[in-house]
């Protein structure tokens, strides 16, 4: 084996060479199939979160039922929308999924419609503008964007095109969007897309929904279908599908699948950066935090130690890790004898909690008063009783 230095190889365009400055070590024939980058992110480059639909912390299977729901959240930090029309569907957390993937999200009609005028169904998800300050936009220095994810059909809609839209606020909620269309065949493919900076208009510095938007438009009406906008115009501000976008709701049987989502800053599509589990959770957990959930068994679950306040009411405050988006609101679910306190020899069922005033985004105070006889002054155990007993508290944008 033999040490050299090699210098002044052409990189992939022929005129761009490539230095190294150390030796390499090698036997026979070398050959370079990557380089790594020496500028840039190597990791953390992934700004859309959840990316590979693993975590699901509120269930595996979701209804959009029409216009009863305007949107409805499924996979962790994605979400079904509408506009106007009846978008009646079923989401579920699917194990089809291409290889290097566990999972993915699943779509389905529920029923056959026709979007008319500005009529829009779509999964989308929205990034806080504060985490994309780094893609320099508004500035010289605007870096371009590369979008790439794995999707498929049914068979029913093999061949189905449809459009892939990101739209982005400004410091003064100006939109601006750009969209690609993408064909959907009944075997996985990886789509990537490539759009320049926005050297004119920043991204919002915001932690609210006046930041940006990854959206997959799935049917479109006809006021909403345009050419493809491969550059960043405030022409179109609202949602948009590119003309000749199929319309998904046609028939109940259609399905589209998608998983390994990922926006990251360069020309090229990187390989898709898997995160570890407990990493992907934690990140979900700024925007949805389980406090107990018994899921479905028999088991009783405890999830507090609270104080009795007087002898009808009680409180217990929760930690909330990491810091929620905002001050969260309540999620939970009800019924007869869904949650037992435990005190002073005695249980009492309950089945009304409330988010007391003082909660922040660090930490919430929950209130019991109502269905209680307790001891003031004494602490008190909390469990679920109900196969169906979940409390969570949400801060989605």
């Amino acid at each position: 084996m033999s040490e050299i230095r090699v210098t002044n190889i052409l990189g992939e365009n022929g005129n761009s060479p490539v230095n190294f400055t150390k030796g390499i070590n090698m036997s026979g024939i070398c050959t370079a199939t990557a380089f790594i980058p020496s500028q840039g992110q190597l990791s953390h480059y992934n700004v859309l979160i959840n990316g590979a639909m693993t975590v699901r912390q509120r269930g595996s299977t979701f209804s959009h039922i029409g216009s009863s729901n305007t949107n409805i959240l499924t996979m962790d930090r994605w979400k079904v929308r509408r506009s106007s029309m009846e978008f009646d569907t079923t989401i579920t957390h699917s194990t089809d999924s291409p290889d290097g993937f566990l999972n993915s999200l699943k779509i389905t009609p529920d029923a056959v419609e026709t979007p008319s005028a500005s009529q829009n169904g779509l999964i989308e998800q929205q990034i806080e503008g504060q985490s994309l300050q780094h893609f320099a936009y508004g500035t010289s220095s605007a870096k371009s964007i590369t979008a790439s994810f794995y999707a498929k059909s049914g068979s029913q809609n093999n061949g189905h095109t449809y459009t892939l839209q990101l739209r982005k606020y400004d410091s003064s909620n100006n939109t601006r969007i750009v969209t690609k269309a993408f064909t959907v065949t009944s075997s996985w493919q990886r789509f990537t897309m490539t759009f320049a900076g926005d050297t004119s208009n920043n991204i919002k510095n915001s932690t609210d929904y006046t930041g940006f938007e990854f959206i997959f438009q799935l049917a479109t009406g006809p006021d909403d279908l345009v050419a493809e906008q491969p550059t960043w115009t405030s022409t179109y501000t609202n949602w948009r599908g590119v003309t000749g976008n199929s319309n998904f709701m046609d028939n109940t049987n259609n399905e589209f699948y998608v998983t390994g989502c990922q926006l990251e800053v360069g020309s090229v599509a990187t390989p898709f950066e898997h995160r570890s589990y407990a990493d992907e959770l934690q990140r979900c957990r700024r925007y949805y935090q389980v406090l107990v959930d018994q899921a479905g068994t028999s088991s009783q679950k405890s999830f507090a130690i609270a104080c009795a306040y007087n002898g009808s009411s009680m409180h217990s405050t929760h930690l909330l890790s990491p810091e929620m988006r905002t001050v969260p609101s309540l999620d939970y679910t009800t019924g007869t004898n869904y949650y037992t306190a435990y005190g002073n020899g005695t249980s009492d069922a309950y089945d009304q909690i409330a988010l007391v005033g003082n909660s922040h985004v660090n930490s919430v105070d929950l209130m019991v008063s109502s269905g209680l006889s307790v001891t003031q002054g004494n602490a008190v155990l909390c469990r679920t009783s109900n196969a169906a007993s979940k409390i969570a508290f949400i801060a989605e944008i």
